[in-house]
């Protein structure tokens, strides 16, 4: 499996969610965004979950996670990027 770059994943990240925002590959990439915005929290995430996705779906993961050690989580390009991820999964 070749590592994505993380503005790569995160592209593809929601494009993922926006095909079927009501999959659990989604939801779950979805809630793992999520946490990654909470650093003083820890991000708190269940690594176990990653075994609920497939392995398009764990590459994505993977590869958001690298937005964290690049220090992009929060920037210009997540914000537009959840803000899409949010519309997707609220149906708006």
């Amino acid at each position: 499996m070749t590592m994505l770059s993380g503005s790569e994943a995160l592209e593809r990240t929601v494009v993922f969610i926006e095909q079927a925002p009501e999959s659990a590959n989604a939801l779950t990439l979805y809630a793992l965004a999520n946490t990654l915005e909470y650093e003083r929290a820890g991000c708190l995430f269940k690594l176990v979950k990653l075994r609920d996705l497939d392995a398009e779906a764990r590459a994505l993961a993977y590869g958001l996670m690298e937005l964290v050690a690049e220090e992009h989580v929060g920037d210009d390009a997540w914000k537009a990027a959840k803000a899409r991820m949010d519309r997707a999964i609220r149906g708006v």
